[in-house]
């Protein structure tokens, strides 16, 4: 079997048969001649349901995640309800991480709740707690490794064992993992989601998300909600991606190796109370993290001695890490979770602490990183 690296500049993405054109082409276009009416060719009929660019897309991360059948949506958020919406039905019951993305939250408890799927958070680590957490009605178990924004890791092989016990399904949101640092499939979970805004685009510049699915009648059914609902990428985001994906390997490797010096530098630090990542041995899933993952990844949660006055300062003041939302990009940024990405989840109990900034460590030189956050932390 081909490497990583192998896979994920040729699946999907081998040259165009037409032109022999390298890179795969962007076809701009909402529909397609037909041969006679009924005649398609290779199955092209209009964009919403098929376009080559993001077939092209769909194959490449069927194999990245080793996986039956991929596929793009346009954002993250839009490829989770096609999830809920095509496993769930109004009475059925989710499992959710303790603290779960707030986009996903907020998609389960003010979206869907009003369809009638109810949901209990829980700590994934705790797999008593998700024993007990289990009903009847539960059709999904909803993995998050390592968690946003607090480095939580959960053992997948564990989840997908007591998912299937109950005759439910395991997805794993790896978008924090990237399929280069972990393969959730291969551990038992039925379904992966990605952002692919994240680190499989890798540059900021494009919206997306995507499926996989291990089994290829689920993949079927997924299929059709994808198509149904209609929240597709678009073939130039599409293309984005697999540009993306092609240096995914070498930038994830840049990304681990930065992050890991800044745990050092920050676990140094006398600001700096505690470090939340899962490569330090102290971390209580570095064990799980360390079986299951290929390496621990560029997302470093800390939080500050000075509390949440502290941490806002801190989040204004550098100039390398730029302060925004999102993550996985070349670029590093910093952003405080309690008021920017995890706001929903205020008051709840998924509240996150207010002295916690979040990092999302680019590839820069790492001096230039490590001297930033020395000066912001001064």
């Amino acid at each position: 079997m081909a490497g990583f690296d192998t896979i994920a500049i040729h699946a999907g993405q081998d040259p165009d048969p037409r032109t022999g054109a390298v890179a795969v082409p962007i076809y701009q276009t909402s529909t397609y001649k037909q041969d006679g009416v009924g005649g398609l060719r290779e199955g092209y009929e209009y964009s919403r349901s098929a376009n080559p660019t993001r077939n092209a897309l769909e194959q490449a991360m069927a194999a990245l995640e080793g996986g039956s059948r991929g596929l793009a949506f346009a954002s993250g958020l839009a490829a989770e309800d096609a999830v809920f919406r095509t496993v769930c039905r109004p009475g059925d019951h989710v499992i959710l991480p303790g603290d779960a993305y707030g986009g996903t939250f907020r998609l389960v408890a003010k979206v869907l709740a009003n369809w009638g799927v109810e949901h209990t958070s829980v700590p994934l680590d705790d797999l008593d707690a998700v024993r007990a957490a289990v009903r009847p009605t539960t059709k999904v178990v909803w993995c998050e490794t390592p968690t946003n924004p607090l480095l939580g890791i959960a053992d997948i092989a564990a989840l997908a064992g007591i998912a299937h016990d109950a005759g439910a399904l395991l997805v794993v949101d790896n978008t924090f993992a990237s399929p280069y640092l972990q393969q959730p499939i291969a551990l038992g979970a039925d379904v992966v989601v990605h952002s692919t805004t994240k680190y499989l685009g890798g540059h900021s510049d494009v919206v997306g998300g995507a499926l996989v699915a291990a089994d290829a009648e689920l993949g079927e059914r997924l299929g059709f909600h994808q198509n149904a609902m209609g929240a597709v990428a678009g073939p130039f985001d599409a293309w984005l991606v697999l540009r993306g994906i092609k240096t995914l390997g070498v930038r994830m490797d840049r990304h681990c190796a930065n992050a890991r010096r800044i745990v050092e530098f920050l676990g140094e630090h006398p600001a700096v109370d505690s470090v939340l990542y899962p490569g330090l041995p102290s971390h209580p899933g570095h064990e799980v993290a360390a079986k299951q993952m290929r390496d621990f990844g560029g997302m470093i949660s800390f939080r500050l001695r000075g509390g949440e006055e502290t941490a806002l300062k801190v989040c204004g003041l550098t100039s390398v890490f730029t302060l925004g939302e999102s993550l996985g990009g070349v670029e590093s940024l910093i952003e405080h979770p309690g008021r920017m990405t995890h706001m929903s989840v205020a008051g709840s109990p998924l509240e996150v602490p207010n002295d916690l900034v979040r990092l999302s460590v680019g590839i820069e030189n790492i001096e230039d990183l490590l001297d930033d956050l020395a000066s912001a932390l001064a």
